[in-house]
């Protein structure tokens, strides 16, 4: 094994965008009333695949309309914490083997992610981020893009993600997967694996 590959969202930074909308709406169950009428997840997938999300807005009227309208500028809200753990197991393995990441994200929001997050501009050799290469995950040609930089074969990359969708997209193209639940077990694993 050669490199390590993060997932970034929910793997090294949590994302919870009910964060974006509860200061005007009020409760989670508001929130997620008003995510199930628009499609948010999919809605917001499509911007990770590098969609403008002002283009988005005239397929919404009224609230919805506003609500999503401000995603961009509320957006720094949904992100605001680290997911525990994993950044020191990231430091770790950083001394021994070379770090990079793909990441399913809006290259809209990306620059925010950056400033709430300045490791995130740091720590990678290579970062792919979806909506700036209009691929998402698990499309082979994303990870095949992740190679093509890093100088890598997929067989030589462990890649790490929350998505067991990804996970298995990885393990298709040839990458070694974990399918990460928590830093507890993503340490386990890496020590099994001879990486810690």
């Amino acid at each position: 094994m050669k490199a390590i590959v993060f997932d970034i969202g929910n793997v090294l930074v949590q994302w919870d965008p009910h964060q974006a909308f509860l200061e005007t709406l009020g409760t989670r169950e508001a929130v997620d009333g008003f995510m199930a009428r628009v499609d948010f997840y999919g809605w917001n997938l499509e911007n990770d695949r590098g969609r403008s999300i002002a283009g988005t807005l005239d397929a919404f009227e009224g609230q919805d309309r506003d609500l999503l309208a401000a995603y961009k500028d509320r957006f720094h809200l949904t992100i605001a914490s680290p997911v525990t753990g994993t950044w020191d197991l990231l430091d770790r393995l950083s001394v021994r083997h070379p770090i990079h990441a793909i990441t399913n994200w809006s290259a809209e929001t990306w620059p925010t992610g950056m400033a709430v997050h300045p490791r995130i501009a740091e720590v990678f050799g290579v970062t792919i981020v979806s909506g700036e290469v209009g691929l998402l995950k698990p499309d082979p040609a994303i990870f095949a893009l992740l190679c093509d930089r890093a100088g890598l074969d997929a067989g030589d990359c462990l890649f790490i993600d929350d998505s067991e969708k990804n996970v298995a997209g990885a393990r298709a193209f040839g990458m070694e997967a974990h399918h990460f639940t928590g830093a507890e077990a993503l340490e386990r694993d890496l020590t099994a694996r001879g990486l810690l």
